[in-house]
Parts: structure tokens; C-alpha cells; sequence
């Protein structure tokens, strides 16, 4: 079993609330990068295999609204480098695996942009990350539209690292990404880039399961599912005063859930929003 890491942009903030901004967790790449470091060292420490570049808010969408899009190949570089680094100070092998983001809103396949937006921004993450890491992560992806362009940037590219592809599902547990397509017709337009592994993130671990079930008969490739611990009300975004809730996900029943979930036949779990160091070490424990 591959053992991932959990939530940044929450631990950041657990540690250093004073530089919470609207850039959230990119901000601390710019007032305390060795705080991402040893964030990453922790997972590591607590047992994860692999480690998620600080990537997810190094976008337009975000930098914006402090005026630093002219940053973002710096920041992204950074986030690489300082991955890299926590990776290569542990005497075990780890993966370092690059985030490629929703480009707007997380959940809302509403705000996707276009591919003439979307593809180009890509490409700069995609060539930032590549000296760094050993795999790319699409993660979050809330529609068909929204993965492929990301696959698109990736072999605009002609990227040579393994894909893992990983969806945002309905919390209704009835198997559909947020935009209500399906995960068979997902799984059938990522082919292109030829995925290493499918996985589900961000997203209720009950819809989780009933996901894993459905890849379980999909494919041969590695699966799995990293959850967060909020509930996302239908139009909610990082600004608006919408407010989510969290749910009860203790340790002991996210153990509960890795466990059902390996019995599923999932080989890579880990942590999404709200999952710290402690969940991880409580799988590593058992592992």
C-alpha cells in the first residue's frame, strides 16, 4: 500500500494563523517556505510514502488578489524544491508527487474556465514541477472538462511521468463526479493520458467507498481515496460567506474507513482537508 500525506494548506494555518490571506496556502511559499518543509517532513515522519507539492493555491485564480500572478513559475519552482528537499532528507525512498488543481473553485464545475485559459496555465505548473517530481497528481477534478485539460497541458507537453487521476464526487454516494457525470464516463475520457492510478479526494469517505467499488470493476491499475472532513453546501467558495461544516471523521473512524477501503481492493490511501499527521500515523501504525 502507498501511505500519502494529508491536508497543508490546514496544518499551515494550525501553526501559523497570522498569514492566512486570500492566496491561502501560497502565501506561506512567500513569508515562510521552510514552515511548508517541515510540514512535508512531518508526514513523512508520521509514515507517508509519498508527499503533495504546496501547488493547489499557485495559480492565477488565487495570486491575483494580491497582485503576484508574475510570481506564480517562482512560487510553483519553490513549492517543487522545498518538496524535493523533505523527500531527499528522509532515508527512506519517498514520492513527491506535483498537484495539478482546479484552476477557480474547488467543487464547482460551474466556474471551470476554458481550455484557451485553462491549458496554458497548466503548462506552467506542469514545467515548473517536472525537475522536482516523480509523479503528477490531477487532483479535485470536478468534470470531464476540467481533467481534460489538464491531460491536454500534460501531453501538449509530452509529459514522460506517471498520471494519477483523482475525482471530487457527490456526497450522495451515487457514484457522480460534481458535475453529475459518471465515474465510467470519466474514467473512459481519461484514457489519453493513460493513468497510473484513479482515485477519489475531497470528498465524503462514504461516497468514497461506494466509488471504489465501481473502479474495483473499471480497471486493473492501482485505486484509492484520500477524504476530507468538511461538508461543502452547493455554491461554496473560499470568499463567500457560505459556511461549511465539519464532519465526525475521529481517527478511529477514518481507520475504519481505510480499512473497508483496502478490502475494496484500494492500495493508496492518505488524507485530503482537515487531515493531519496524527490520521496518518494512526494507518501507518497498522500498516
Amino acid at each position: 500500500m502507498i501511505l500519502m500525506d494529508g491536508s497543508m494548506g490546514n496544518e499551515l494555518l494550525a501553526r501559523r494563523s497570522d498569514l492566512v490571506s486570500g492566496l491561502w496556502s501560497a502565501q506561506y511559499l512567500i513569508d515562510a517556505p521552510q514552515l511548508v518543509k517541515e510540514i512535508h517532513l512531518e508526514y513523512i515522519n508520521a509514515g507517508a510514502d509519498l508527499i503533495t507539492t504546496n501547488t493547489y493555491s499557485t495559480i492565477p485564480s488565487y495570486l491575483s488578489k494580491k497582485n503576484v500572478e508574475n510570481r506564480m513559475p517562482e512560487l510553483i519552482g519553490l513549492a517543487g524544491k522545498l518538496a524535493r528537499e523533505a523527500a531527499d532528507d528522509s532515508e527512506k525512498e519517498i514520492i513527491v508527487a506535483g498537484s495539478l488543481p482546479p484552476l477557480e473553485e474547488s467543487y464547482r464545475p460551474d466556474l471551470v474556465i476554458d481550455a484557451e485559459e485553462a491549458i496554458p496555465i497548466y503548462e506552467v505548473l506542469i514545467k515548473e514541477l517536472t525537475p522536482f517530481v516523480d509523479i503528477f497528481i490531477c487532483e479535485t477534478m470536478s468534470s470531464i472538462k476540467e481533467m481534460q485539460h489538464v491531460m491536454e497541458a500534460l501531453n501538449n507537453l509530452d509529459n514522460k511521468k506517471p498520471v494519477w487521476i483523482s475525482w471530487t464526487l457527490k456526497e450522495d454516494k451515487k457514484n457522480r463526479l460534481r458535475s453529475g457525470e459518471s465515474i465510467e464516463e470519466a474514467f473512459n475520457a481519461s484514457a489519453t493520458v493513460k493513468p497510473e492510478a484513479y482515485l477519489f479526494n475531497c470528498t465524503d469517505p462514504y461516497a468514497i467507498s461506494e466509488g471504489i467499488k465501481v473502479l474495483k470493476q473499471l480497471t486493473q491499475k492501482p485505486i484509492g481515496g484520500y477524504p476530507n472532513v468538511f461538508n461543502v453546501p452547493d455554491g461554496w467558495t473560499l470568499d463567500n460567506d457560505i459556511q461549511v461544516s465539519v464532519r465526525d471523521l475521529s481517527i478511529e473512524k477514518f481507520l475504519e474507513f481505510s480499512e473497508e477501503w483496502r478490502k475494496l481492493g484500494a492500495s493508496i490511501i492518505g488524507g485530503c482537508c482537515g487531515i493531519g499527521p496524527r490520521f496518518i500515523k494512526a494507518i501507518a501504525d497498522l500498516k
